[in-house]
């Protein structure tokens, strides 16, 4: 029940609507109890059992004094104007009864769906900041379409399983135990009896939910995993089609439908038993407690009277329907919890890249970047061992090897994308860690082999994260990109949409988008992460030019795959199994006839 009651935390910051809630809830119920309480004059009137009464009872907070005194109001109305008279008074009473009972009962509503909404808008921004702010190894560890069926489908789930019967845990109970109290004032008796039965009833119905809730998980986990396998085949649609996969994917997709089909099936047909079941065994107890009742009005000396029987019956009927839908409820906050369980995993993730609470602020780079004995791995091997190198401000710096050799790893350690795991890594002689992360990243301008673009215009693809940016800004910076002229022969220039990942655009064309967008953020360290290796030789051509134009005056560190575009380097970095094994400008190192020479001659013949 943890995280149930976590899921019930997000609903803080609605106190007020919940309040509302439970106050109108409550004159729902008191509205409801008043028009039963009516009935037993009603029916007493109709009958002409009770005799008239004339003298005015003491008013009591009680069911037995508010129902003498009931009976004292209408045997004055009958006295006065008439039994018909009378009956019309009752039954104007008793519309103006049900109007405030279901006028109170859209109000509680009403405040209600602030509540629920509320919580659910909560924990949706809560998982979408935590995967934002979570380590690029968590990603690695799952599957795209499992987050993203956390987020959603999930969340989802919550509202519907969770969200929606919120509002029954506090009325229900509310109006079970007002309804018992009325019961108890009208028949101690007979109420023991029935409270003999409910718990039987309650047993049966607990043991059925108790499974739901452990398949509910394994369902939305392979619901999950529909979901990354359809994410794969969209990204991977070419291949599938080059390949003739379209059978095999389509069978693969098809045995995991029927299989998540089947589980869900079955928690269906158990979650559906929950409302035929509930409803019989209140059926069986009407029944139990019409024969045991039935035996005390019939009975030489009658403990209730008939019209208080019926009255009771009917307000016993009335237990019915909370009852119904607490054990409905029960059976749907079973399945909820399972998706609150997957929803916790990723909030209860380790940060592991954590910001210190007295972190330095920074906002300019002064001398150098050092890596000092630095060491990394993943999760047991070591990708880097022992690297030491100072990078000076203004310096170009070149990594090479062979893939595999940790020259990405070295540059995703500057932006702190994951943490060293030996030795220091020093900015301006400060140690990466003790500074704010937003500040160390805001140093750094980053354009990766794959450009990362986004389904949105060109103009705000360059502009992004930057609200307060001109268009004049971004136009000089699609020009030091060499991307300005491509972008004015779009349909709509710098408005145009650039679809999904920047599909309608060419491969060269993303690359410059990615570079102009990196000038905009004018940081002093420049992270060129094989920037031109995916390019045809007009377009790596068309980068390269507008890489030097951004690389000027900047401290850059260069991931290159072909070494023909770093030979201008003041420093090239050899790699080989995560260490330095050479290093020196390109004419020094090729004199060597070390790894970088094999490596210049392999590419020679290539």
């Amino acid at each position: 029940m943890k995280k149930f009651y976590r899921v019930l935390a997000y609903i803080k910051p609605y106190y007020g609507y919940a309040a509302l809630n439970v106050v109108f809830n409550l004159l729902t119920i008191i509205f409801s109890l008043f028009s039963f309480a009516l009935l037993i004059p009603f029916l007493n009137l109709l009958f002409g059992i009770n005799e008239l009464v004339t003298e005015e009872p003491e008013l009591l907070f009680n069911t037995s004094s508010l129902l003498d005194y009931l009976n004292y109001q209408i045997s004055q109305i009958i006295l006065e104007e008439g039994k018909i008279q009378a009956l019309v008074y009752i039954c104007i009473i008793l519309l103006g009864a049900f109007f405030s009972r279901n006028f109170s009962r859209f109000f509680a509503m009403y405040y209600m769906a602030n509540v629920r909404i509320g919580a659910i808008k909560g924990i949706r921004n809560a998982i979408y900041s935590k995967i934002l702010t979570l380590p690029l190894s968590f990603f690695s560890k799952h599957k795209k379409g499992d987050i993203i069926a956390r987020v959603t489908t999930d969340v989802q789930e919550v509202e519907f399983s969770i969200m929606n019967y919120i509002e029954m845990l506090v009325r229900d109970p509310i109006t079970i135990i007002a309804y018992i109290a009325f019961m108890v004032s009208m028949s101690p008796q007979l109420t023991a009896f029935v409270l003999i039965i409910l718990p039987i009833t309650g047993f049966v119905i607990g043991r059925i939910g108790k499974s739901l809730r452990k398949q509910s998980k394994v369902g939305m986990t392979m619901f999950a995993g529909l979901l990354s396998t359809i994410e794969e085949s969209i990204s991977g649609l070419r291949i599938i089609k080059a390949f003739n996969a379209i059978d095999y994917s389509d069978e693969k997709f098809k045995s995991n439908n029927n299989d998540y089909s089947s589980l869900l099936i079955w928690i269906y047909r158990k979650r559906d038993l929950s409302s035929p079941l509930s409803e019989f065994m209140s059926s069986v107890v009407i029944i139990i407690v019409l024969w045991f009742g039935g035996q005390m009005v019939l009975s030489d000396t009658p403990t209730i009277q008939a019209a208080d029987f019926i009255t009771y019956i009917v307000v016993f009927s009335q237990i019915i329907p909370p009852a119904k839908a607490f054990a409905q409820g029960f059976f749907s906050i079973q399945k909820g919890i399972a998706s609150a369980d997957r929803i916790f995993e990723v909030l209860d993730a380790e940060e592991v890249i954590e910001e210190k609470p007295n972190a330095i602020s920074k906002s300019s780079f002064d001398s150098n970047i050092e890596y000092k004995d630095v060491s990394f791995k993943y999760e047991n091997e070591y990708v880097l061992k022992g690297v030491n190198l100072k990078i000076e401000k203004g310096k170009i710096i070149a990594l090479v090897g062979e893939s595999g050799g940790g020259k990405s790893t070295m540059a995703d350690l500057l932006p702190r994308f994951y943490d060293v795991s030996e030795g220091e890594l020093l900015i301006d002689g400060i140690n990466i860690r003790d500074l704010k992360i937003d500040d160390s990243r805001g140093l750094m301008g980053i354009v990766s082999q794959e450009s990362i673009l986004f389904n949105d215009s060109i103009f705000n693809n360059i502009a992004f994260g930057d609200k307060k940016v001109t268009e004049e800004e971004v136009i000089e910076a699609a020009k030091i990109a060499n991307a300005h002229e491509f972008i004015m022969e779009t349909e709509n220039g710098y408005q145009t949409n650039i679809g999904d990942r920047g599909m309608k655009l060419s491969g060269g064309q993303r690359q410059r988008l990615s570079i102009a967008r990196a000038v905009l953020a004018n940081p002093p360290i420049l992270i060129l992460d094989e920037a031109t290796s995916s390019l045809d030789t007009e377009s790596e051509q068309l980068v390269q030019n507008a890489l030097f134009n951004v690389m000027k005056d900047r401290t850059t560190v260069v991931i290159a795959h072909r070494l023909s575009t770093i030979q201008h380097a003041d420093e090239i970095i050899v790699l080989k199994n995560g260490e330095i094994v050479e290093r020196g400008s390109h004419s020094k190192l090729i004199s060597l006839n070390g790894v970088y020479f094999k490596l210049q001659q392999l590419q020679a013949i290539e």
